[in-house]
């Protein structure tokens, strides 16, 4: 049985450290220089949401809980 996942981004935690994008192993992260948070910082994107497998990896690495996701079954 595989899954899928919904990963989504906490625009008000991320501060770009990219960890989540560097152990993706989909690259459904990226951290986007050019996109800053109200803080300053570059923020990480969800820019392949459909590959998501939801293994967790990027949730996992967070240090600031900036991750959140939902895994489901396909059955």
């Amino acid at each position: 049985m595989a899954q899928h996942g919904d990963v989504a981004v906490r625009t008000d935690r991320c501060k770009g450290c990219g960890l989540c994008a560097s152990f993706c192993p989909k690259q459904v992260l990226a951290v986007d220089p050019g996109k800053l948070s109200e803080r300053g910082f570059p923020l990480c994107q969800v820019i392949q949401p459909d590959a998501c497998i939801g293994c967790g990896f990027c949730y996992s690495v967070c240090p600031d809980l900036a991750i959140s996701l939902t895994v489901e079954k396909d059955r």
